[in-house]
């Protein structure tokens, strides 16, 4: 199973992906591939919490530097990404669960079929109540919608209902859930979903 996440810097792509793996690894082989411009600060970040700790082995992490937009890794011309993918699927002991983060994106962004089953879009309340209402493609047609930092909704003048209700209409019935990846509050409903729905 390929999982695709993506959205804006910042809004906890890299934080989603750590807990879901720390979450499910226990049970399965997970691999995680990041996706930055310029650097492999994401890779980094995952190696120091992930792979020195034991929870995903070495060889299952490729930090990718595109080098330029990032919707095109993942898009457009998603050849670095699907050669990152084959190396993983040839090893001896292929991982039954691969976690793909794009970098930074916008509210169009979305993943190549050939990269991802199943996608998750992160929003966060920091940028804003106005974004689920903004629509665009990952937001819309996402498996899954996150709208994280729930938590910072009061310290930032977000209205949290309006999120609510404007992710509701916009993703026309579509699963969405919101959640803090700080405090903990909706991560137990938001791994029930990612059970049910990757069947894992």
């Amino acid at each position: 199973m390929k999982v695709g996440v993506l959205g804006p810097l910042g809004s906890g792509k890299t934080t989603l992906i750590e807990f879901i793996a720390k979450s499910l690894s226990p049970q399965h082989e997970v691999a995680i591939i990041t996706n930055d411009v310029i650097s492999n600060y994401d890779a980094e970040r995952i190696y120091r919490d992930l792979v020195t700790s034991g929870i995903i082995r070495k060889e299952n992490l490729i930090g990718i530097v595109t080098g330029g937009c990032p919707h095109t890794a993942i898009r457009e011309d998603p050849s670095i990404n699907l050669r990152a993918l084959n190396n993983l699927v040839k090893k001896e002991k292929p991982p039954d669960l691969i976690l793909l983060e794009s970098g930074g994106d916008n509210v169009m962004s979305t993943f190549s079929p050939s990269l991802a089953d199943y996608t998750v879009y992160v929003l966060d309340t920091a940028a804003g109540d106005k974004y689920p209402k903004k629509g665009g493609l990952g937001i819309m047609e996402s498996d899954l919608l996150v709208i994280n930092k729930i938590d910072l909704a009061p310290f930032v003048g977000a209205d949290l209902e309006k999120m609510k209700k404007d992710a509701y209409e916009v993703r026309k019935g579509k699963p969405f859930i919101m959640v803090s990846l700080k405090t903990g509050e909706g991560l137990n409903s938001l791994l029930q979903i990612l059970r049910d729905d990757l069947g894992v």
